[in-house]
């Protein structure tokens, strides 16, 4: 059974022989003799290494905004500022599209004791359907327009269906508060991985149904906080071609994820008069000592890097009324969040309006309190200018059926809708025809994307590379391995291995693998084959693989062993993890360079890190072969797959399908000498499939105009004798 496994997946005959020589390149390292940094106490956890790093980069980034802002002493200066930051907010998270028609329909109306529930759907793109309900209050006269108050649902599955939500909208109905709440995409009746069968989402969680398309948002372009800011402002339209509501009267809530929501959804329009968001507002600083960036809506692109914090979202607004709701053992830390208060207090002091900034806050956790309910209650009482008695009353809530909007309770398997993923598939079909247009002049177009490449991936070149650590070296029969490591970009190690055969051809060839130096069975054996024939090989770990693994943090959008937070975490300061794991590469490479026993560098790239050698090799030219091994053909395969392997994007650029893809860096490295065999698509099957083939003649294309065909090598089955013979 192994073997025939082995066949359908290399497609080549494993003898008995190999067979057995695989099993034994298995075992035939302990555990320990390939560690390089397991018992350094310099090292206690290697696991933060990424994390850290990113960190120290944010809190720089933090500091030098918190020094600008303690400048700005006058209502001039805090003008200025808004404006700058109304500016770049628009910047990173738009541009939105244009507004379309809403095609609102009531599809039901329940009836209940001193109000009305209006079940409606609205677009707030085109086929982008909303699924919300609107509740009026009895007692509204004639022609009489009352105040609005739009509810946003944290990350619940069943959105603001669950008791807790509902005992705050129903208590401000009774209050004579018209309250609109829509279910924020992949929630509630908009699943948008929702499995028939077991009638859940096929994602688990909603943080993960937002984080699994917004990531592939991301590297088209967009971000998944356009598309739930963007179903937000839809609802103010909607709200506003209601007879019943006062359009100068619009206050906006909700707790967590509807927290994020209600204050983004509030700094980006102006037409929400009062706003109090509950439960989430702290300050990166604080987040990120604590919890970690949450999911893909909290994280703006180059948010931190362009000095946004969340003392901004209140501030854009000044003075419009605002009502931080805050509990003591809450997940987003309080000190974070007293400290944005006092921040944000200052602006409304000087527009003479500091009654306007309020703040309440209880014992609990991540939870709601009667005592903050009533604050809340009060709050928009005072504002939105519809005074009466605060106080928290028992509810009855709407039963499952009662508060059911589509026939089957999901618009997946009614009525259909558009998803993020589909709209993004579109966006990234424009990108890619403008992407072909642009390749038409290939050598212009190549000297081009580098210095996109360098931009986007927020690559650093090395500098002051200090000397590598030996560690050990482990004897071995016709080898040695030289256990070192070396300093990366930040206050973190690169562990790798050197194996040095006994004859020496005076070639190196630097080897990354997705597990890090340890690499996997087959690997084993072509890194072997590579010694026999007198090669040098060096295996890192880059940082996040091997001995750095990030085995202590995942966050709340993890999939498999794979941290989206952690790549949230990058491209808030301006970097990505590829960006650094390119430099390092680099810094390894360097080291090969001074090792006076290798006179020429080759590189090898298995699956996920093809994308990081072949931005190195385009931003440090020293390879004089290249291979890659089951690497994604592009990251347009990734984005075009529903269910794509999560694997690929620690390795991948936000932004990226808007200037460049991989193909245009391979294609690039002409008149390099480079193998590709086993392109994979976007879920890390080999196959044939047309974007693979497209990928691939655009290489070809790269390779043609510079007239070296001949030094492209597009292969199947990648055996440890063909890997050999390529380089040999």
């Amino acid at each position: 059974m192994a073997s025939l496994l082995m066949k359908q997946k290399f497609g080549t005959a494993f003898s008995i022989g190999i067979l057995y020589t695989l099993l034994f390149a298995v075992s035939a390292y302990t555990q320990d003799e390939l560690n390089v940094i397991s018992k350094w106490l310099y090292f206690k956890d290697p696991s933060f290494t990424l994390y850290n790093h990113f960190s120290e980069q944010a809190y720089a980034q933090l500091n030098q905004r918190n020094e600008t802002i303690e400048k700005v002493n006058t209502l001039e200066g805090w003008k200025q500022r808004q404006q700058e930051v109304r500016e770049t907010l628009l910047d990173i998270v738009g541009p939105f599209p244009e507004k379309t028609p809403l095609n609102a329909q009531v599809v039901r109306i329940v009836k209940k004791e001193g109000f009305r529930a209006e079940h409606i759907i609205y677009e707030s793109r085109p086929g982008f359907k909303v699924t919300s309900t609107l509740f009026i209050p009895e007692g509204l006269k004639r022609n009489e327009k009352g105040p609005a108050i739009i509810y946003c649902s944290g990350h619940g599955p069943i959105a603001y269906r669950s008791q807790g939500y509902q005992h705050m909208i129903l208590n401000l109905v009774k209050k004579g508060f018209i309250v609109f709440a829509f279910d924020p995409v992949g929630q509630g009746e908009r699943l948008e991985y929702y499995n028939s069968e077991t009638g859940k989402s096929d994602m688990g969680s909603p943080t993960r149904e937002h984080s699994y398309p917004g990531a592939q948002t991301l590297i088209a372009g967009s971000s998944q906080a356009n598309y739930m800011i963007w179903d937000g402002i839809r609802a103010v339209d909607y709200l506003l071609t209601r007879k019943e509501v006062d359009g100068s009267r619009i206050g906006i809530t909700g707790r967590s994820g509807g927290g994020t929501q209600s204050i983004q959804i509030a700094a980006f329009d102006d037409r929400i008069l009062a706003a109090a968001p509950e439960n989430y507002l702290t300050n990166y600083t604080r987040l990120l000592q604590s919890r970690g960036p949450q999911d893909a809506e909290q994280n703006f692109y180059h948010g931190i890097y362009r000095g946004i914090d969340h003392p901004d979202l209140l501030e854009v607004r000044a003075p419009k009324p605002a009502l931080m709701v805050l509990t003591y053992n809450d997940m987003f830390n309080i000190q974070g969040a007293r400290d944005t208060y006092r921040e944000a207090a200052r602006i409304y002091e000087a527009y003479g309006k500091r009654q306007n900034m309020e703040v309440t806050e209880d014992f609990g956790g991540h939870t709601s309190t009667k005592k903050n309910r009533e604050a809340i209650y009060a709050f928009f009482q005072k504002h939105l200018g519809h005074p009466g008695n605060p106080r928290d009353e028992e509810i009855t809530p709407l039963s499952r059926e009662e508060i059911r909007i589509t026939p089957t309770g999901q618009l997946s398997t009614s009525l259909g809708s558009e998803t993020v993923f589909s709209l993004n598939y579109k966006q990234s079909e424009e990108n890619h025809t403008k992407l072909q247009r642009a390749r038409r002049p290939v050598p212009n177009w190549h000297s081009q994307i580098v210095t996109q490449a360098k931009i986007l991936s927020g690559y650093l070149k090395p500098e002051n590379l200090p000397d590598p650590v030996l560690t050990g070296i482990v004897k071995k029969e016709e080898f040695i391995i030289e256990k070192y490591f070396l300093m990366g970009e930040g206050d973190y190690p690169l562990p790798y291995l050197l194996y040095v055969p006994e004859r020496l051809n005076n070639k190196g060839v630097l080897y990354l693998h997705p597990q890090g130096k340890k690499t996997d069975s087959l690997s084993l054996l072509q890194i072997d084959a590579l010694v026999k024939e007198g090669f040098i090989v060096l295996t890192p770990d880059l940082p996040g693989t091997g001995e750095t693994f990030p085995l202590n943090f995942q966050g709340d959008a993890h999939f498999g062993e794979v941290s989206y937070n952690l790549w949230f975490a990058s491209f808030l300061v301006g970097r990505t993890i590829l960006g650094v794991r390119a430099g390092d590469v680099e810094r390894l490479t360097t080291v090969m360079q001074k090792d006076t026993r290798i006179h020429e560098v080759h590189a090898i790239a298995k699956g996920n890190m093809s994308p990081v050698l072949l931005h190195s090799a385009v931003f440090s030219p020293v390879f004089k072969r290249i291979a890659l091994i089951e690497p994604i053909s592009s990251y347009r395969a990734v984005v075009m797959e529903k269910y794509y392997s999560p694997a690929y994007i620690h390795n991948a650029v936000p932004g990226v399908l808007c200037h460049y893809d991989l193909p245009d860096l391979a294609g690039s490295l002409a008149p390099v000498k480079l193998l590709i065999t086993d392109a994979v698509d976007g879920t890390g099957k080999i196959s044939d499939s047309p974007i693979i083939r497209e990928d691939l003649s655009i290489i070809r294309n790269g390779y043609t105009a510079k007239g070296a065909v001949d030094s492209l090598v597009i292969l199947n089955g990648a055996t440890s004798e063909k890997l050999a013979i390529f380089f040999r």
